[in-house]
């Protein structure tokens, strides 16, 4: 079982992220993690997340899922299952075509 936690910031996201760890044997995506490490990473996306950061612009769609794509292989080599405590809602268009396909092939919006 895979799970993404949506809630506006404070909403308890990574409280119940850190429950699944303990309770459920899953591993932590957080996204805001990612962010972070990639802006302090100096690496190309890194610098490029920070200028978006720093201009207090939502980072797109497109360098979210990059991030959580470049994750995923360790995260399944860690033997999963995974939730990732996402920033959403944001004011964002609901994409037209799915993010990334999930563990069983079906795609995730």
């Amino acid at each position: 079982m895979n799970l993404i936690l949506f809630g506006p910031p404070a909403a308890g996201k990574g409280t119940q992220a850190k429950r699944l760890v303990e309770q459920r044997d899953m591993v932590q995506l957080s996204t805001g993690d990612m962010l972070r490490a990639a802006r302090s990473s100096g690496s190309e996306l890194g610098l490029r997340v920070a200028g978006i950061m720093d201009r207090g612009e939502l980072v797109s769609d497109d360098i979210v899922i990059a991030l959580i794509e470049e994750k995923l292989p360790s995260t399944e080599a860690a033997g999963g299952p995974y939730s990732t405590d996402s920033p959403g809602p944001s004011p964002r268009p609901r994409r037209s075509t799915p993010c990334w396909p999930g563990a069983d092939g079906a795609s995730i919006w």
